[in-house]
């Protein structure tokens, strides 16, 4: 069964919601973002978390240790790298499962050159995302998924960018992910929406 993954959690009312549907993982932003947490708020909030849901901590090019204080203190069962963070980078980070972002921009045969590299490193799983306006993923855009037709790793695979309860569905049979991650579409006026996300993981776990 694909796994799920909700993303951008940043108030006790999303923890709520994520404890009653219990999704695989949770994901808390501490990268430059509007759905970005501190520290202590993050502590709060996982703090609160049904231990049966995975912890994920998401970093874009931060210093090395500043990732490993928050993956410590916090005590995160993943740490996802959204920047440019090198193969030494993730070495020094042994211990932590590394997920390491692959961002896709449409058309660009370069993209996908940069995705195999990524999929060669030692990593848990690669997440597969769209590159817009100069963002590597979280901007809520999908890119095409034929692009991944001719794609070969034995790396678990996420998917990720523009997933929604209308093509979810589409998206895994095209793609066939390790696990769904999203957080924009199952948003209403940018905050996390309960009825969309019980829809979304019904929807995505009613999938043979």
């Amino acid at each position: 069964m694909t796994r799920i993954k909700v993303c951008g959690i940043k108030r006790s009312s999303d923890v709520d919601c994520l404890n009653e549907l219990l999704p695989d993982y949770a994901g808390f932003v501490f990268a430059r973002s509007r759905r970005a947490v501190g520290l202590r708020e993050a502590g709060e909030l996982i703090g609160a978390l049904d231990s049966c849901i995975g912890r994920v901590g998401v970093f874009q090019d931060q210093e090395l240790e500043t990732v490993r204080h928050y993956a410590e203190c916090l005590k995160l069962d993943v740490i996802q790298l959204h920047g440019n963070e090198s193969e030494e980078y993730i070495d020094a980070l042994r211990g932590f499962r590394i997920w390491r972002v692959g961002a896709i921009e449409a058309g660009v045969a370069s993209s996908l050159e940069k995705l195999d590299r990524i999929c060669s490193m030692e990593v848990e799983a690669v997440l597969l995302d769209s590159c817009a306006g100069g963002a590597r993923g979280g901007s809520g855009i999908s890119f095409d998924w034929n692009l991944l037709q001719n794609l070969k790793t034995d790396k678990n695979l996420i998917l990720a960018g523009g997933l929604n309860l209308q093509n979810v569905e589409k998206a895994i049979g095209k793609v066939k992910p390790w696990c769904v991650d999203v957080s924009s579409g199952v948003e209403e006026d940018g905050m996390k929406s309960y009825k969309k996300i019980k829809y979304f993981i019904e929807k995505v776990r009613s999938i043979k």
